[in-house]
């Protein structure tokens, strides 16, 4: 008997192994897909190196650089382009503006109103109200509605492929709500950081973001099966699970679903139908990643910084586009350059869209914004059903009464982007915090 089983080989079922293995515990771990890694996924192709879903990694606080020490990692770390500090937004002309403190004193991106009501947050109170609040409604209140069109929602739909309208805040991004309760106002709040200055780094490595969970893998000594599809989980009357795959199966004190919330959800349907049903409800935006490579020659925009975002409100369906050979080198051919464009989300479903569609809406919408000449000499697809977990109004409610469920069940845990963020730092935070748990 296994002591604990962990379904799902993502970085969160990884960290997760990685972790419980330093603090002497061994788990198996079950992947279905050929291969371990989730979503992060790094292929090099005609002279190409792409990420068709994460990009880069933030190392910063403890867990993640410690991380990448005790994996050998350190070596292989890209560190990305200093103009990745320029970030570039749409504006209502659909001319490209860098992000910075030259938004507040310009009239490119904010209307003088929308830049007075804006500088105006320094000296509004608290908020006061009690109900659950969106980060549009949040954004509206302390910042006004043009930051909200102009800034935050291209943010929000370009980061995490939401509808600001339908995010909670206080859920997915608590530090806001945070910096408001302790100061009063985030520009006070940002002032008092600026005293104890943190400098996060923004990495790749040399191979693409694939070879953190590669490495991870091999690091593991417990049973690592991938091509192993669990159909069914059951539970015995002295408390031990047993998952069931094909023609195998395997029992364990312990069961770690690190999965997409609606695929623990079927696995758990019979067993705990109410469960089931709260993870269920957690929405997951179809995304499609578009890698597009030109020659340097047929770009007239110089890609000088990290990449660009696209307001909503100008009614075009790509979301960003990332500058991915100016983010960390060795990225394209020689003379050649590669962007990723993504397209989708949950303010624009993409069900019944062919890959060819998508491509040519968006080389239509962004080859008059930055300048690009003919077709591109390198293009891939890849489609994302259930890209990002969206943590709507209510959705901190329904953790908690997942997590008053889940005490109920001796030896279920979660660990996945649905519940602790879903930044990739975030995922490892997240396992390394649970293995100590189980490991004690």
């Amino acid at each position: 008997m296994d002591k604990i089983i962990i379904i799902g080989g993502g970085l969160s079922g990884l960290a997760s192994a990685y972790f419980l293995q330093q603090q002497g515990v061994q788990s198996r771990l079950l992947e279905a897909a050929p291969q371990v890694g989730g979503n992060l996924l790094s292929i090099k192709e005609n002279g190409f190196l792409r990420d068709a879903g994460p990009n880069s990694l933030m190392l910063k606080g403890q867990v993640v650089p410690a991380l990448m020490d005790s994996l050998q990692l350190q070596q292989e770390i890209v560190e990305a382009n200093p103009l990745a500090k320029r970030r570039y937004i749409l504006n209502r002309k659909r001319q490209l503006v860098p992000l910075g403190p030259g938004v507040l004193f310009s009239g490119k991106l904010l209307s003088l109103q929308g830049r007075l009501r804006l500088l105006s947050e320094a000296f509004r109170g608290r908020g006061k109200s009690s109900a659950e609040e969106s980060i549009a409604g949040f954004v509206r209140r302390r910042l006004g509605p043009e930051v909200l069109t102009w800034l935050v929602d291209p943010f929000v739909s370009g980061v995490f492929a939401g509808d600001p309208e339908r995010l909670a805040v206080a859920a997915t991004f608590p530090r806001l709500v945070k910096m408001e309760q302790e100061h009063g106002s985030l520009f006070r709040a940002a002032l008092a950081g600026r005293k104890n200055p943190t400098k996060p780094r923004l990495v790749s490595f040399h191979n693409g973001l694939q070879a953190l969970p590669l490495r991870m893998a091999e690091r593991l000594e417990g049973p690592l099966q991938c091509n192993t599809p669990v159909d069914l989980l059951q539970q015995h009357e002295d408390g031990t699970w047993e998952v069931f795959s094909q023609q195998q199966s395997w029992r364990s004190e312990k069961i770690i679903l690190s999965l997409p919330a609606h695929k623990a959800a079927a696995l758990l349907a019979t067993l705990q139908p109410t469960l089931a049903a709260e993870l269920k409800a957690i929405s997951y935006p179809a995304v499609t990643t578009l890698s597009l490579g030109f020659p340097r020659s047929s770009v007239a925009h110089p890609l000088d910084g990290f990449g660009m975002l696209i307001p909503r409100t100008m009614g075009l369906e790509t979301l960003g586009v990332l500058f991915s050979s100016t983010l960390f080198p060795d990225r394209a051919a020689p003379e050649q350059v590669l962007m990723t464009a993504f397209i989708g989300g949950s303010q624009n479903p993409l069900q019944g869209r062919s890959d060819s569609d998508l491509l040519q809406t968006v080389l239509h919408e962004i080859r008059p914004i930055l300048g690009i000449a003919g077709e591109p000499s390198f293009s891939r697809c890849q489609n994302w059903p259930e890209a990002i977990p969206q943590y709507e109004l209510g959705h901190l409610a329904r953790l908690e009464r997942i997590a008053k469920i889940t005490r109920q069940i001796p030896g279920l845990y979660f660990r996945a982007n649905w519940s602790d963020g879903v930044a990739l730092g975030d995922c490892m935070k997240a396992a390394q915090q649970l293995s100590q748990k189980l490991a004690h």
